[in-house]
């Protein structure tokens, strides 16, 4: 082997190593495959509030960090809450849920009105 071709693929192992470094995850930021991962269960969790009746889907925010889904926004009552975090559980891929929804209390006034 020449100087020419160890030189070459040593500069082609380098890119590859770069390449697949750039892909990979760190403490402190995921993996673009962790990332698409994350977003697609986002999807699902979102799809799955949106055709469930009792679940407000409107009114619930969907983030996913590492398989995690976080719940957060305000649902009018505590069913919405758990009917909520039951069907985020349900969705593939979820290894945890944080329900952070806040039930808003209606005031005596508008409960009368209804």
């Amino acid at each position: 082997m020449n100087k020419m071709q160890k030189l070459a693929g040593g500069l082609i192992a380098l890119i590859l190593l770069v390449v697949f470094s750039a892909c990979g995850g760190t403490e402190t930021r995921r993996s673009a495959g962790t990332y698409i991962d994350d977003k697609t269960i986002s999807t699902q969790v979102n799809a799955a509030l949106a055709r469930d009746p009792v679940a407000k889907a409107t009114q619930v925010q969907v983030q996913t960090y590492e398989g995690v889904v976080q719940l957060s926004g305000f649902v009018d009552s505590q069913e919405n809450k758990q009917r909520s975090e039951e069907l985020a559980r349900e969705v593939n891929g979820v290894r945890d849920v944080r329900n952070n929804i806040v039930v808003r209390q209606t005031p005596p006034q508008q409960q009368r009105d209804r």
